[in-house]
C-alpha cells in the first residue's frame, strides 16, 4: 500500500528528501526553476506547494514513485500513481514483455525481483541454478537476497563468497538510502546477520589453477562440480506510472569466461 505522511505535513517531508540527497535550498530551486525562498517557505508550510510543484520537486530530488504518492498526500491531494497487481489485466503487455525477454536470455540466468527483492519471475537457467537447495527457501514467496545469502542457500557453492556479499549488502544500503523501505532495511538486517557457511565461499582455500581476468566483479558459482562465473546487469523501466512497474528490477546473468558459455549451452538441451 501507499506510504501515507503522518502530521508533519508536506514541507518537511520535502526538507528530508532534500537533506538526504545533499542539496541545499538554492541547489534545488535553480534545478527546478524556482527560489530558494519559496523553498524555504515550502518547508517551512508557510506556502502550499502545488500539486505541479510537488511532482517537479520530487523529480529533481529523486523520490521513489511509491514516495511521491506519500508526497501528495501529505499536501491534500489525490495520488498521482497507481499501484497494480502484476495480475492485473492492465499489465498483461507488460507480463508478456518480460516473459519474452526472460525466454530470450536463456540459456543464461536472468530474473525478475519486486523492491523487496522478492522473485517476480524467472527463466528456467535460474532454476538450474537453484537445485538442490531446501524446500524452505523455495518456498512461495522466494526471496532473491535470502535465497543467495543464506548458509543454507547458495552461499556455500559462491567461491568468491565474501567480496560477491559486500557487493550485495553494499548494493542494498545505497537502495534504502534512495528509499524510505522499511522492509527492504529488515530485508537487509536479516541477511546481514547471517553467519558465512563452514564450508565454501572462501577463496583462499580454494585457488583456481587459472586465474581469469575479468572486465567486473563476477559471481563464481559451482554448479555440478563446474565453477560458473557470470556479471550482473540490472534494468529498470524508465519514467514507470505505476508504483508496481516502477519497483521492478530485471537482473541478468551474463557469462564472464568462455567455458561458463560452453557449460550453459550444454546443460540447456
Amino acid at each position: 500500500m501507499t506510504t501515507v505522511a503522518g502530521d508533519n505535513g508536506v514541507g518537511p517531508l520535502l526538507r528530508g528528501w532534500r537533506v538526504r540527497r545533499r542539496l541545499s535550498q538554492l541547489e534545488l530551486a535553480l534545478r527546478a526553476d524556482s527560489s530558494a525562498r519559496h523553498i524555504s517557505f515550502v518547508e517551512t508550510g508557510r506556502s502550499r506547494p502545488s500539486e505541479e510543484m510537488i511532482l517537479k520537486l520530487a523529480e529533481h530530488l529523486e523520490v521513489p514513485v511509491r514516495e511521491r504518492n506519500a508526497l501528495l498526500l501529505a499536501a491534500g491531494y489525490a495520488p498521482r500513481y497507481t499501484e497494480s497487481s502484476l495480475d492485473d489485466p492492465s499489465l498483461e503487455t507488460l507480463r508478456d514483455g518480460i516473459e519474452t525477454l526472460l525466454q530470450g536470455y536463456d540459456p543464461y540466468p536472468a530474473i525478475v525481483v519486486d523492491g523487496s527483492y522478492t522473485v517476480v519471475a524467472a527463466n528456467r537457467a535460474i532454476g538450474m541454478l537453484l537445485s538442490g537447495l531446501p524446500e524452505h527457501l523455495l518456498t512461495p514467496p522466494l526471496n532473491a537476497m535470502r535465497i543467495t545469502l543464506h548458509p543454507e542457500g547458495l552461499a556455500p557453492r559462491i567461491r568468491n563468497l565474501r567480496e560477491w556479499r559486500g557487493h550485495l549488502l553494499a548494493q542494498m544500503e545505497r537502495q534504502i538510502g534512495l528509499a524510505r523501505s522499511e522492509p527492504l532495511r529488515a530485508l537487509y538486517d536479516e541477511v546481514a546477520a547471517y553467519p558465512l557457511p563452514e564450508t565454501g565461499g572462501d577463496p583462499d582455500d580454494r585457488e583456481d589453477p587459472v586465474p581469469f581476468p575479468y572486465f567486473a566483479l563476477p559471481l563464481r558459482i559451482e554448479h555440478d562440480g563446474q565453477v560458473l562465473s557470470f556479471v550482473s546487469s540490472i534494468s529498470t523501466f524508465n519514467t514507470p506510472m505505476d508504483v508496481t512497474v516502477a519497483e521492478l528490477a530485471i537482473e541478468t546473468l551474463l557469462p564472464a569466461d568462455q567455458a561458463t558459455v560452453a557449460y550453459l549451452r550444454s546443460v540447456s538441451g
